[in-house]
């Protein structure tokens, strides 16, 4: 079954006219993995989100899979141990994206460090023994190490060698978080998932008991607005937990989130060049951790975390932002002599924090108007957990929030285990569940044990079909085993002006087999091109502009429309508007 904006008009009428099991609002990674292990269990659900899939905080990340071992030091045991053993299965059902990377962790003698040499090894050696690297562990091999100043200055030549006693070395994992949401959005759709994008949700629905029983919408495509029902409505939208909250006028009370902001910027290898992931205390005794990761001939650093109180569906990269992580890399990094002229893309992201202390907090708000939950905690948002949150209304709403792109699954598995138990109890439908650690993701289709080695034999089937091997290659690790689909599309079409053979089969894949509607759709989170690829991206944008505009049938007013909103993300990203 195709997943395209064709498909989206028929099942926009099934969602109109057959009661389901299950809607999940929200279509983010958390919604994603609910809405998988929902279809797996053949129950009816619908999936919708105002945005293109993951369009909010889960295309927003530091785009890796970890454990977050510097919540050791604030004892959340519980929620590293979760992360960690879910690191290695999250490789394993989405092996094209998600492959093991071992961090490097520098120890500075400095006030307020994070962690100590000594520290480091007990964080290490715990963070191995919950994610199971011991014994007969095919992972035995990642199992962590320290290294001496010596050894981690010739590692990494440009760090700052003042006051280094050397380093941490343990494992993790190197992940593309707008494809992982896709990749299980596409996958629930093959499971008979109706998956609908730009659909908002706009009023929660109840029936004579005053239960809830389903969503009105919004659809943001056509205007057009109707009821779905559905036995069971699930909240997963993230940082607009409570803004869905809100629309169940018969339970809300409060909000429950603390949003926080991160930043991540993205400058040339040839400016800072990092080889491999490192992660370090920010020294600026705020209790930050600062991650500076190797991409696509790129190297990207973060992160922040302020409290955030602005547009969800916009945060912006502020100029305080850029102050605070150049100020931290170039102490770090003191050969780089970064400057806001280096930066080549950007992005910001909003956390959905669970505020600890709520049901203490009487003068929290909300902001309907911007999205925006405040709280009036004083603690650090560094110190707020990143635990995840599952209640159920008196009426019936259930809201899955918080947690982290890592736990993914193990909040499904809670969510969908409820899910189970109301629809039984109350509607007398009972469903066997998968276990979600056997399902591979769209993509997924091949053996994770060699997964480099799997994806260089797909990569050469696109070489032989006339792709270059960069295009090949390319492709095999955004698409895994759909890639040959891609490559197969590619023997019967002629390259777009501006795209390569590959990246037009490409373009083709995604508009007709994942719902990518738009040019920032595609060159923002099908792709990487807006965050890795700056050297090409004025060249690939007008190809991919004009080949939807033929694909789509484009009037030039809507063709104009889509350049218009293209070139504003691209200059944000850039930032462009901190640069004059």
């Amino acid at each position: 079954m195709t997943f395209s904006l064709a498909s989206r008009k028929d099942e926009i009428e099934r969602l109109k006219n057959e009661q389901l099991d299950l809607l999940v609002i929200g279509g983010g990674i958390t919604g994603a993995g609910v809405a998988l292990q929902a279809a797996a269990a053949k129950m009816k659900t619908g999936l919708i989100d105002m945005q293109d899939f993951g369009a909010g905080t889960s295309s927003r990340s530091t785009r890796l899979v970890h454990g977050g071992i510097r919540y050791l030091k604030t004892f959340d045991v519980q929620v590293v141990s979760d992360t960690v053993k879910e690191r290695a299965i999250i490789q394993h059902i989405a092996p094209h994206m998600t492959r093991p990377d071992p961090m490097m962790l520098p120890i500075y003698d400095e006030p307020d460090t994070t962690f100590t040499m000594f520290s480091v090894k007990v964080a290490m050696d715990l963070y191995d023994h919950l994610a199971g690297i011991e014994g007969d562990s095919p992972l035995k091999k990642y199992a962590n190490y320290t290294i001496d100043k010596k050894e981690a200055l010739r590692r990494e030549p440009q760090l700052n060698s003042q006051n280094l006693l050397g380093a941490g070395i343990y494992l993790d994992y190197q992940n593309n978080d707008s494809r992982l949401v896709l990749e299980n959005v596409k996958k629930a759709h093959e499971l008979g998932c109706l998956a609908v994008s730009h659909l908002k949700s706009v009023k929660i629905l109840h029936d004579k008991a005053k239960r809830v029983n389903g969503a009105r919408v919004h659809d943001n495509l056509t205007g057009e607005e109707f009821d779905i029902h559905a036995n069971v409505v699930i909240n997963t939208s993230g940082p607009w937990s409570d803004i869905v909250r809100q629309e169940d006028k018969a339970s809300y009370r409060k909000p429950r989130l603390r949003p926080t902001k991160g930043v991540h910027l993205v400058v040339d290898q040839t400016r800072l060049k990092v080889p491999q992931p490192t992660y370090f205390g920010s020294g600026t005794a705020d209790g930050r951790m600062i991650f500076t990761i190797p991409r696509e001939g790129k190297t990207y650093f973060g992160t922040t975390d302020t409290d955030f109180t602005g547009n969800l569906a916009d945060p912006k990269v502020e100029k305080g932002d850029v102050d605070y992580l150049l100020n931290i890399i170039n102490k770090k990094y003191p050969s780089a002599h970064l400057k806001i002229a280096d930066i080549e893309a950007s992005w910001a992201g909003v956390r959905p924090l669970i505020e600890v202390d709520v049901e203490k907090n009487q003068s929290a708000a909300a902001d309907a108007t911007t999205g925006a939950s405040v709280s009036d905690s004083t603690s650090a948002p560094s110190a707020v957990s990143r635990g995840s949150s599952l209640t159920q209304a008196e009426d019936g709403l259930i809201t899955l929030a918080g947690g982290k792109l890592t736990d993914y699954r193990i909040m499904a598995d809670g969510a969908i285990a409820k899910i189970r138990a109301v629809l039984k109890d109350r509607f007398n439908r009972d469903f066997t569940l998968q276990d979600s650690a056997t399902i591979k993701v769209t993509g997924g289709d091949f053996n994770s044990d060699n997964a480099e080695e799997e994806l260089a034999k797909i990569a050469d089937y696109g070489i032989a079909a006339g792709l270059t091997k960069d295009d090949a290659t390319e492709i095999a690790h955004l698409f895994g085993s759909e890639a040959v689909k891609i490559y197969d599309h590619a023997k019967e079409i002629e390259p777009e002006d501006g795209l390569s053979l590959g990246e037009t089969a490409a373009l083709d894949y995604s508009m007709a087999e994942e719902m990518t509607l738009t040019p920032v759709d595609y060159l923002l989170r099908r792709t990487y091109h807006i965050l890795f690829k700056n050297d090409t991206l004025d060249r690939v944008k007008v190809g991919v502009i004009n080949h939807m505009a033929k694909f789509y049938g484009w009037e030039r007013d809507k063709k104009d429309e889509y350049v218009h909103d293209l070139n504003q993300e691209i200059s944000e990203s850039r930032l462009e508007y901190l640069k004059k």
